[in-house]
C-alpha cells in the first residue's frame, strides 16, 4: 500500500497507520461483506442457509431475492415496486450503478423467451474457447465420449504440453454449470491432471467438437405447476481401469427443471454392480 497522492510524509521512517479498511488490503473484501451484510440485514434480509451470498426478504405479500457476488449484485422478487425501494435504499448508502434486467453474468448468458421460460447458456463462453483453441470450424460429434472409451493412466505418451491441458480442461470444468451433459466426461478428465496422456487430449478434443455442434444448450426454466422432486440416477460398475472404482451419476429435477447433478468416482471398491448402484442411489437421496 502507498500513501494517497498529494500526502507530505517528513519522516520517510514512519508508516501511516490506518483508521478503516480501504481498497486493497486482504481484509477488505470481507470488511465489506459484512458492512454489506449487516446492511441488508437491517433492511430485513436473512442470509440462505444454503448459501450465505443468497439473502432473502419475506413479507406477507411479496419475496426478494438477492445475490452478492463480491460488488456485483443481482436482485429479483415478486413485487417490482419493493425491489426498486430496496435499490434506492442500497444507492442512498452505496452509489450504485444500475445496469438494467440481467442479461450476462460471470460468463452466464441469460435470455428470457417469449414464452415465459428462462434459459442459462455459455455459448460466448465455449465460442471464445474454441476460437483460442483454433477449433471453431472443428466437425461436430454427437456425443462428448465415444462409446466404450476407457481411460487409463498408462498405455500411450504423455502430452507435449500438460498445462495446455489442464487449462483446457478447468475451462470445460467451468462450462458444466450450465451443461450437465458434459459433467461425466470432464470429471473424468479432471482425473488426469497430474500426467495427462496422449489419449487424454484426444479425448479432450473429441469433447470440444461436441461443444462446436452444441454451443446454444444450456439450462432452460419454465413455469410449471408441479412442483415435484424427480430424480434420477445410475452407475458405471468398475469403470475406472486403474483403481477398478465405479462411478456415479444423478440429476434431480423440481417439476420439469433440473437444479442439481453430480458425476463423481465413488470412494470405494463396489462389489457387484448392483452395490454400485445403491451407493448411487445413496449419493442422490443424501442430495435432496
Amino acid at each position: 500500500m502507498k500513501p494517497p497522492e498529494g500526502f507530505q510524509n517528513n519522516n520517510p521512517n514512519l508508516v501511516c497507520r490506518l483508521k478503516k479498511t480501504i481498497y486493497g488490503l486482504k481484509e477488505a473484501p470481507r470488511a465489506w461483506f459484512g458492512k454489506l451484510a449487516f446492511t441488508l440485514a437491517s433492511f430485513g434480509f436473512v442470509s440462505a442457509k444454503c448459501d450465505n451470498s443468497l439473502f432473502i426478504h419475506f413479507t406477507a405479500n411479496s419475496i426478494t431475492y438477492m445475490l452478492v457476488y463480491v460488488d456485483d449484485i443481482l436482485i429479483t422478487g415478486n413485487n417490482v415496486d419493493f425491489v426498486q425501494h430496496i435499490i434506492s435504499k442500497l444507492n442512498k448508502l452505496f452509489p450504485l450503478k444500475d445496469l438494467g434486467k440481467l442479461h450476462y453474468f460471470f460468463e452466464i448468458e441469460v435470455k428470457s423467451l417469449n414464452d415465459g421460460k428462462l434459459l442459462l447458456s455459455q455459448s460466448k463462453y465455449a465460442s471464445n474457447l474454441l476460437h483460442k483453441l483454433k477449433m471453431q470450424d472443428a466437425k461436430p460429434v454427437k456425443t462428448p465420449l465415444a462409446t466404450g472409451c476407457k481411460f487409463q493412466s498408462k498405455g500411450t505418451e504423455a502430452t507435449e504440453d500438460p498445462s495446455l491441458y489442464r487449462s483446457v480442461v478447468g475451462a470445460l470444468q467451468y462450462l458444466t454449470i450450465t451443461r450437465p451433459d458434459l459433467a461425466f466426461t470432464v470429471h473424468k478428465l479432471c482425473q488426469y491432471m497430474h500426467r495427462p496422456l496422449q489419449s487424454h487430449w484426444k479425448i479432450v478434443k473429441r469433447v470440444l467438437r461436441y461443444i462446436n455442434g452444441t454451443r446454444d444448450h444450456g439450462l432452460l426454466f419454465e413455469k410449471s405447476n408441479n412442483l415435484h422432486i424427480i430424480c434420477y440416477c445410475d452407475s458405471d460398475w468398475a469403470f475406472d481401469q486403474d483403481g477398478m472404482r465405479s462411478a456415479s451419476g444423478y440429476c434431480l429435477f423440481l417439476g420439469s427443471n433440473v437444479i442439481s447433478w453430480m458425476a463423481k468416482k465413488q470412494q470405494v471398491v463396489s462389489r457387484s454392480s448392483t452395490e454400485a448402484e445403491y451407493r448411487s442411489l445413496a449419493a442422490l437421496v443424501a442430495e435432496t
